[in-house]
């Protein structure tokens, strides 16, 4: 589904990917795991095209999208979720899912599945975003996130600073989501758990890979220490 080749990237003159090849299988989830700074943010925002990578392609569902606008990714099946439970504030819950329903061929349906997923948005539709909880909040961005009918969805720590009964919330969604998904999660344990393959980041570069599943946190939480 996903194929990020030796990608170089960064701000300005500074690079911080240094070569990272990625592959995120159909159907699979794939996390990018790593501390601080390791440039797994920035991959991410390369892969949806909010930074033009110096050398490297993307390659989506086949086609090279390395030159596409982030717009155009959106519009081939990328849906992006990045840290820090963006909202809309001074509207309510149901009027943000309805800014990207209103959007799209089948938006009502895909909104109601949304909330499926979420059920604890049910009885928040009424209320202004900028009033829920920061896990309330990282709901509605995913559900928002999902009403686009993505082909491939990326995380973005999505349980950052969430309490604890949220977290499970989301990480039960994130399983029962059935779409490919790349996943930067801080939680090692759930994100190698609920993988099919992982990648360690370390400085901008892969130090480690393998299969996901919980036979490999011990092997993940080992390359995390060095």
């Amino acid at each position: 589904m996903l194929e990020v080749d030796g990608i170089v990237s960064g701000y300005g003159r500074t690079a911080v990917l240094h070569g990272v090849s990625v592959t995120v299988p159909d159907g699979r989830i794939t996390a990018l795991l790593g501390h601080n700074g390791a440039g797994k943010s920035t991959l991410l925002r390369t892969i949806i095209g909010l930074i033009r990578p110096r050398h490297g392609t993307v390659v989506f569902a086949g086609a090279d999208v390395t030159r596409l606008a982030p717009h155009e990714r959106v519009g081939r099946g990328m849906a992006y979720v990045p840290q820090g439970q963006q909202c809309f504030p001074h509207l309510t819950t149901a009027e943000n899912l309805r800014l990207v329903a209103d959007t799209r061929r089948g938006g009502v349906g895909a909104m109601a599945d949304a909330v499926d997923l979420f059920p604890a948005l049910r009885g928040l539709l009424g209320r202004r975003a900028g009033l829920l909880s920061g896990g309330q909040r990282q709901q509605l961005a995913i559900a928002r996130a999902l009403i686009t009918q993505p082909r491939l969805l990326l995380l973005d720590e999505p349980t950052e600073g969430i309490q604890p009964s949220v977290v499970a919330e989301i990480e039960r969604a994130i399983l029962a989501i059935g779409l490919p998904v790349l996943l930067v999660e801080q939680h090692v344990g759930f994100a190698v758990r609920a993988a099919d393959r992982y990648y360690v980041l370390e400085s901008g570069r892969v130090t480690s890979s393998g299969d996901g599943g919980a036979a490999a946190e011990s092997s993940v939480r080992a390359a995390l220490a060095v």
